[in-house]
């Protein structure tokens, strides 16, 4: 997990040093402070999603059938493809652009921790299958462009071969 002692919070999250007349405060602590219980709730869903098997295939519950079915068409069957494709969300995708402007440190932060949790669940939910869970780290000058998606390790692997 990313609980490295070289991540600078401070750095990832500018406000904490305005806090107590600019002494700062723990992100703990300001979380309690600024967080909201809906807020947690929604990105919860982020961290630790709900995933099922679907004809073979494991996918985000909730995926669109037709969005399936063309993912099939489009890459003739191959089931890992079809996966990575289905199963990428992109880091920007869950914050407000109107809130301020992420950093590239604040993105690979984030999609290190994300990595790390599906691959939690993911080993949680369908123990004996391996995944590749991915995040590729750039850099990218499109900021857009950080995304974690997974898909089934093939079948050799999944044998250790």
């Amino acid at each position: 997990m990313n609980n490295r002692p070289d991540v600078d919070f401070a750095t990832l999250i500018p406000e904490l040093a305005m806090w107590n007349d600019g002494r700062g405060i723990s992100v703990e602590a300001w979380v309690g402070c600024s967080g909201t219980i809906e807020l947690a709730v929604g990105y919860s869903r982020l961290f630790w999603p709900e995933f099922i098997e679907y004809d073979g295939c494991v996918l985000f519950a909730g995926f669109s059938l037709e969005s399936y079915r063309g993912f099939m068409e489009q890459c003739g069957g191959d089931r890992r493809r079809v996966e990575a494709v289905m199963n990428h969300r992109h880091m920007l995708d869950y914050f407000s652009h109107a809130g301020g402007s992420a950093t590239a440190a604040q993105i690979l932060y984030l999609g290190r921790v994300v990595k790390d949790m599906w691959e939690a669940k993911l080993y949680r939910d369908f123990l004996g299958r391996r995944f590749v869970v991915s995040f590729a780290e750039g850099p990218y000058d499109d900021l857009s462009e950080y995304e974690v998606s997974f898909w089934q390790a093939p079948v050799a692997e999944q044998m250790g071969g």
